[in-house]
């Protein structure tokens, strides 16, 4: 498990909950999280409030307290590099923001289920592994990241299977 990315989220959402934004930890980073199995995160994927229609809004307006976010980043450090990714940089580590409110709809996620925890005075949301079953299923009928991602969802939905099994 990768704890630099890790700890770099815990510090990302410090400064988040400071303008009252709890993040989801969401992609391989949080499996690696919830399994202990390394899944060679390429970046911090987080998710915070937004527009529930996702992509179908212009990227500057679709997260909420956009600015407010851009100037935490800013803050520390990172500097953004793709608007429409809503992707950051700094010293080697990618760290790219998403809506949280599109899991309804995409992965059959209520956000009322989504589980709260504490790590340093910082406060955030994590999948359980059911959870990430269903957005890694989702994601694998989604041909741009199956593409993208060489159709390693496949070994993440066989992986929580068998933990949800053996639970």
């Amino acid at each position: 498990m990768d704890n630099h990315k890790f700890n770099e989220f815990i510090k990302i959402s410090q400064k988040l909950n400071e303008i009252e934004i709890i993040p989801l930890l969401m992609g391989s980073v949080g499996l690696e999280v919830i399994t202990g199995e390394s899944w060679d995160a390429q970046d911090i994927d987080i998710h915070v409030p937004g527009d529930k229609r996702g992509l179908e809004v212009p990227p500057e307006l679709s997260i909420h307290n956009w600015m407010d976010i851009v100037k935490i980043m800013t803050l520390m450090e990172y500097s953004l590099i793709d608007l429409h990714e809503h992707g950051f940089y700094k010293e080697g580590l990618s760290v790219e923001f998403g809506i949280f409110d599109t899991l309804p709809n995409f992965a059959r996620i209520q956000l009322v289920d989504l589980e709260i925890h504490h790590k340093e005075n910082a406060k955030y949301y994590l999948l359980n592994p059911e959870q990430y079953l269903h957005v890694f299923n989702s994601s694998s009928k989604d041909s741009y990241r199956a593409n993208k991602n060489n159709h390693k969802d496949l070994r993440k939905i066989d992986y929580l299977k068998n933990m949800i099994d053996y639970d």
